[in-house]
């Protein structure tokens, strides 16, 4: 999996992404899916001593809800929803500047069987410890629904 750098800057510890269930989700600080930064922070320390972590991908591709500098975005995540898991540079998830991250994860379909371009801010993409999607779930569903919850415990060894 080739993945992006932090967000000030630097690559991100490959420690804490490499051999481990990730679920990666575009976020925006001023989308109405804002507050699924809460469920985000709550499902990564939930699940983080069993092999899992949440990597949050800010990006400003969608109504430009992700305007600002990098250290703008990790205040507020730290003071308004007490994010601890990592955050990315802010990229480009769609269109001719899609980061080679998102460029595999797109071709992952669904419930519905549908693939392609991501849809809005805080759709979510799982990915097993081996580098593979083992799913995706579109914005509206909530960080801690079964659907979520379900395929992450099936990716981690028993607690």
């Amino acid at each position: 999996m080739e993945w992006p750098g932090a967000l000030g800057g630097g690559s991100l510890d490959r420690e804490v992404l490499d051999g481990k269930a990730v679920l990666v989700v575009n976020v925006a600080s001023r989308c109405g899916h804002t507050p699924q930064y809460a469920g985000l922070q709550r499902l990564h320390e939930r699940f983080a001593g069993r092999g899992f972590t949440v990597l949050g991908v800010p990006c400003n591709q969608f109504a430009e809800e992700e305007p600002g500098a990098p250290a703008e975005i990790a205040e507020f995540c730290s003071s308004n929803y007490g994010v601890t898991f990592p955050l990315t540079a802010k990229l480009e998830v769609n269109g001719k500047r899609r980061h080679p991250l998102y460029a595999k994860l797109v071709r992952a379909r669904d419930d519905d069987g549908e693939a392609g371009d991501v849809a809005w801010n805080f759709e979510k993409f799982l990915v097993a410890p081996d580098g593979r999607v083992a799913g995706r779930f579109r914005p509206g569903v909530e960080p801690e629904s079964w659907e979520i919850v379900e395929a992450i415990e099936a990716l981690l060894p028993e607690a």
